[in-house]
């Protein structure tokens, strides 16, 4: 009894921070400024929520082939989503999108002009 509801519970808490993790990375598409530092939050967020979400479900389903198929897709989905991230960003720099830099966001960063020193 005890044990049921432990693992219960630690699935439960897992699927929840995974879920954090997803509406993180879900802010961080629509905050970022340009492609390469969304690319970036929702690749780390993405792997990582729903990586803690399929470990949940694993925790949940208990010692089962539901849970070895679980294992299987957290194999590949850990393998894939880096891969993908970094093949769309190939592709965007192919295209020839450019990084948004900190200068470029913001004026105030800029270096400001030297006066000119007297002899």
């Amino acid at each position: 009894m005890t044990f049921e509801l432990l693992r219960h519970w630690l699935g439960g808490g897992l699927v929840l921070v995974g879920s954090l993790f997803m509406i993180i990375g879900a802010v961080g598409l629509i905050r970022l400024p340009d492609v390469f530092t969304r690319m970036h939050g929702s690749s780390v967020s993405d792997t990582l929520g729903g990586g803690l979400i399929l470990l949940g479900l694993i925790v949940l389903a208990g010692v089962s082939l539901v849970a070895v198929k679980l294992i299987f897709l957290v194999l590949f989905f850990g393998l894939m989503s880096p891969v993908a991230t970094h093949a769309i960003a190939r592709a965007a720099l192919h295209a020839g999108v450019k990084p948004v830099l900190a200068e470029d966001a913001d004026p105030e960063a800029r270096p400001k002009e030297d006066a000119p020193s007297k002899p």
